[in-house]
């Protein structure tokens, strides 16, 4: 399971205090928690005014490597950002993200390619009203999205499907939709990577920890492979090892067992 470190991202309260104020010590314990618990990549969004994002995005780029080397997830909707970012990264980032928007396929594309970048494809197009609501609407998209990757060179394992993870307490269905679209995708995309927020699905509920990683357990046996997530939630990876050992994916038990040993401190 690959994990996407989700917390250096300025749309949450404490995270923007810090870039604005430049706290370094606080984003640099930020990355390297998240780091020491075992993320694959660390999300990096700076979530502030278009005017400044720029540069607050180097400046976060530059404070996360100063202490950890884990691969940087560049999360911006701004070409020339994610340009500027992909320039200062020490790894080959992940970019977050393409949708199926025309414009934006021709705008990162190329430099996705250039670079060898994995990046996130979200399931829905940008340049339409309306969100997909069904699982044909996210897997004609898709459709969209692979033929351009494809037609550029870009390899399948190099694209992580987000099939759009809803809030369950707006739509009850929200939870099947997931499931359902993950296994069309998983068919249709076997060598593709699958992501997504898990903390999507229980907005607005209460005690959303337990939801959350009850729905990795169920979108895991459906053929996730990856997830956006705090990789610091203890119950969170005592759930995906368990999840791993009972679906045949955990030789001699051994991810669980060494897992138990650190009290799944560390996934």
């Amino acid at each position: 399971m690959i994990f996407i470190g989700e917390k250096i991202n300025g749309t949450r309260k404490a995270i923007q205090e810090a870039i604005l104020n430049r706290d370094a010590d606080f984003i640099k314990k930020t990355a390297l928690d998240q780091a020491n618990a075992g993320a694959d990549y660390l999300d990096v969004n700076a979530g502030t005014d278009p005017s400044r994002e720029q540069a607050d995005m180097l400046w976060l780029l530059e404070v996360v490597q100063s202490v950890t080397d884990t691969p940087i997830c560049i999360d911006s909707s701004t070409p020339e950002v994610i340009k500027e970012a992909i320039h200062v990264v020490n790894k080959t980032p992940m970019i977050n993200s393409i949708n199926g928007d025309p414009a934006r396929l021709k705008s990162f594309i190329p430099f996705i390619r250039e670079r060898d970048c994995d990046v996130i494809a979200l399931a829905l197009d940008e340049s339409q009203s309306g969100m997909p609501k069904t699982v044909a609407e996210r897997m004609a998209v898709l459709e969209r999205i692979f033929e351009a990757t494809r037609a550029a060179g870009i390899a399948d394992d190099k694209v992580y499907v987000d099939p759009l993870i809803m809030a369950v307490a707006t739509d009850q269905q929200a939870g099947l939709v997931a499931f359902e679209s993950i296994r069309a995708i998983r068919e249709t995309y076997p060598q593709a990577h699958i992501t997504g927020g898990l903390s999507n699905i229980s907005f607005g509920l209460p005690n959303r920890a337990l939801i959350n990683r009850t729905f990795l357990t169920l979108a895991v046996a459906a053929g996730m492979d990856s997830a956006v997530v705090n990789p610091e939630n203890v119950a969170l990876i005592e759930s995906l090892k368990a999840t791993e050992l009972l679906l045949g994916r955990d030789r001699f038990c051994r991810h669980y067992t060494t897992a138990a040993k650190v009290e799944f401190s560390k996934k």
